[in-house]
């Protein structure tokens, strides 16, 4: 069900330094994801979205919100968004929400780091071309080479070559893009193969950073839902990580050490970066005229 609500605000402060992602702010123009991932996080308990397998909640103020936000924000700093939902689920081809968060990002002279699973970002590929003379970042979550796997995996997103091909795009246009390699499902994806081919592929398609974490989280809500549909794609499965894992919040993959020897090797051979290049945050004062203005 899709559903309209009024937010009260839309940025938050991202905590700490961000030595991953390389963020400052955050935001969610919607809440609960039509991609609907098997693994995904966001169903958890600490989330508070109360049925994330059905509901798609529509913040319609959203817009309205980020402008006099960003208008009084005194430090420039990048703004990122994927994190809770995808901004590029099939719902946003109806409602362009992403699309005018852009305009007034754009506007404001802020940084974007956008993390998707959709090739639905080139439809914004002008936006993300003015938004690059600031900074500009769009990382693709694959997580297995293989497409058939991925319509198992993330049943209403893009699968993987699709991700990859946007890929190639955005770099030929000139746009920093990479991929996020996580999670990696223990037993699933968790092969020198699969790892192997996923940085090989990125290579071949313009990525200029790989972002890995070798395992996933497992926890209340979004465990159950997850072990269900082991039990339905992968039958047996859900035995195995019970005896693996049991109630415990991380889930490693298989010879992780290993994977991470490969990785890096695999990286220096493609001469692909592990960490991204990140947007350093800069102070904005007041003008004569009483507007902020970059400092």
């Amino acid at each position: 069900m899709i559903r309209d609500i009024q937010a009260k605000t839309i940025l938050s402060r991202v905590k700490g330094e961000d030595d991953w992602f390389g963020l400052y702010y955050n935001f969610n123009l919607y809440r609960g994801c039509q991609h609907q991932c098997i693994y995904c996080d966001s169903r958890s308990e600490c989330y508070q979205i109360e049925d994330f397998n059905h509901d798609v909640l529509v913040k319609v103020n959203a817009i309205d919100l980020l402008r006099r936000e960003l208008a009084g924000k005194r430090v420039i700093g990048t703004i990122g968004t994927g994190s809770m939902n995808d901004p590029y689920m099939p719902l946003e081809a109806e409602r362009r929400l992403t699309r005018q968060a852009l305009e007034a990002i754009a506007e404001f002279h802020f940084p974007i780091h956008i993390i998707t699973k959709s090739d639905l970002v080139l439809r914004d590929l002008d936006l993300l071309k003015e938004i690059g003379r600031v900074y500009a970042a769009v990382s693709f979550t694959v997580t297995t080479a293989e497409d058939a796997l991925s319509k198992k995996l993330e049943p209403g997103a893009p699968a993987s070559s699709r991700r990859l091909a946007a890929m190639k795009t955005l770099s030929e246009n000139g746009i920093l893009t990479g991929v996020t390699l996580m999670p990696i499902l223990p037993f699933i994806e968790d092969t020198p193969e699969n790892i192997g081919a996923i940085l090989r592929l990125a290579h071949e398609n313009g990525a200029g950073y790989i972002i890995p974490a070798f395992g996933m989280t497992l926890r209340d809500r979004q465990r159950s839902y997850y072990y269900e549909k082991l039990d339905h794609h992968f039958p047996g499965l859900r035995t195995r990580y019970e005896r693996a894992f049991g109630e415990r919040y991380s889930a490693k993959a298989r010879d992780h050490f290993a994977l991470e020897k490969l990785f890096g090797e695999t990286c220096r051979k493609y001469e692909l970066a592990a960490r991204m290049p990140v947007f350093t945050p800069q102070k904005r004062l007041h003008g004569s005229d009483g507007q902020l203005k970059l400092f």
